[in-house]
């Protein structure tokens, strides 16, 4: 298979280590309220997880969301003060991030940093999840900008300890100067079919899995271990795998559970630490 043609140095991941889950965004809480509670779970080995309520935090605080990130800002504080000591995974993750959609770096920054602010005051929000990041090396300067400033906000915030999280919604390999730019790059979104085929970039080799992501929908059952063994073996430590697909009138296979979650969750298992 393609992707075992990795430089050596990219096979870092593919002994022992366990990954964790990064959650592209469920759906509203009234539309996906078992998606939502299963996030404050303990044990459950969450990095992170994205809140988008209208393609970013919406008018208004939305009061369902509000509920929603109450349980999980909970969990992570239970860990955090040592309720649940052994639960390394939310206290080192479990971060809520807002939605910002760059449209390919087509929106003005201005927006963004509006947005940026009412998802820190409404929802006091964790880091942010950039979707839609541009990939090529004449977008990376307004990238940076836009970090720089999103740290900036998350540093002067009561919500953010460490600086905050940023992850750049890429969905495929950038140009490698974007892996300064943020803390996790998602270098990988797309259909199983193209997943398990798929190569990593060799330039990935020089930063620890804990830098990318893969988002992989339409993984049978019973090719969950050989997703996982892909994705270790690309050096992603954080992961989402779902059996839905984007056929039969599902707009977004990332917005619910797979059918499979316990069964994914059992696999990957508690105690991971970023």
């Amino acid at each position: 298979m393609p992707h075992l043609t990795a430089p050596a140095d990219a096979r870092r991941t593919a002994g022992g280590e366990q990954l964790g889950f990064g959650v592209p965004g469920y759906a509203h809480p009234l539309l996906a309220p078992a998606e939502w509670a299963g996030l404050a779970r303990p044990g459950t080995p969450l990095h992170w997880a994205v809140l988008n309520i209208a393609d970013g935090p919406g008018s208004r605080p939305d009061p369902h969301c509000l509920e929603a990130v109450g349980r999980l800002h909970n969990a992570r504080e239970r860990a955090l003060h040592g309720e649940s000591p052994d639960d390394t995974v939310r206290a080192s993750g479990g971060r809520l991030l807002g939605h910002l959609d760059l449209a390919h770096g087509e929106r003005p920054f201005e927006e963004l940093i509006a947005d940026s602010r009412s998802f820190i005051d409404w929802y006091r929000i964790g880091g942010f999840y950039l979707a839609r990041c541009p990939t090529e090396r004449a977008g990376l300067p307004a990238v940076r900008r836009l970090t720089g400033t999103l740290h900036a906000l998350l540093a002067e915030s009561d919500s953010a300890d460490d600086g905050g999280r940023l992850v750049l919604g890429h969905g495929t390999h950038p140009y490698p100067g974007y892996a300064e730019a943020a803390d996790q790059l998602v270098t990988f979104q797309g259909p199983w079919t193209d997943y398990r085929w798929s190569q990593v970039a060799e330039w990935t080799a020089d930063y620890p899995p804990e830098r990318f992501a893969h988002f992989v929908h339409g993984v049978p059952r019973t090719h969950l271990e050989e997703a996982m063994r892909i994705a270790r073996w690309q050096g992603a430590g954080t992961i989402f795998f779902t059996d839905r697909d984007d056929r039969s009138g599902q707009s977004d296979p990332f917005a619910t559970l797979p059918r499979y979650w316990d069964e994914i969750v059992s696999r990957i298992g508690p105690g991971i630490s970023e």
